[in-house]
């Protein structure tokens, strides 16, 4: 599996984190963030689909597919990628997820902010890492 791109996407459609862990050489760096920006609205209407935080795939862009994790206070955990193995992914998001939750514990870090922790990245690309390899 490749993923291409992961963002965390504040409650006002803000992007709080990016990750570009592998590019595809034939694309443009700036087209990964415009797919899943667009996909946005998708994700808004599958949170009040279901009751589920993981929303599986939600959109698909030629070969690459975006998949979203909502939390309840409406923060979107979007990657993209072009397999669909969604046991990886659940579990990348989930533990991204708790990650993200340690982080807004911390004092020193304003809710809604861009996540400027060098702690935070390491440990999302250990886990890209672990969860998909590369």
């Amino acid at each position: 599996m490749s993923v291409l791109t992961f963002i965390i996407v504040g409650k006002r459609d803000n992007p709080l984190y990016e990750l570009v862990w592998q590019m595809r050489k034939d694309e443009p760096a700036h087209l990964n963030q415009f797919v899943i920006h667009a996909a946005l609205d998708i994700v808004e209407d599958h949170v009040w689909s279901t009751q589920n935080m993981f929303l599986k795939t939600v959109d698909k862009y030629n070969d690459l597919y975006i998949s979203a994790f909502s939390t309840a206070s409406n923060v979107k955990l979007m990657l993209l990628h072009d397999s669909r193995s969604e046991d990886s992914i659940k579990g990348f998001l989930s533990d991204v997820y708790e990650l993200y939750i340690k982080t807004l514990c911390n004092p020193f870090y304003d809710v809604g902010t861009v996540i400027h922790s060098t702690s935070f990245d390491a440990r999302v690309k250990s886990l890209a890492k672990k969860y998909f390899g590369g």
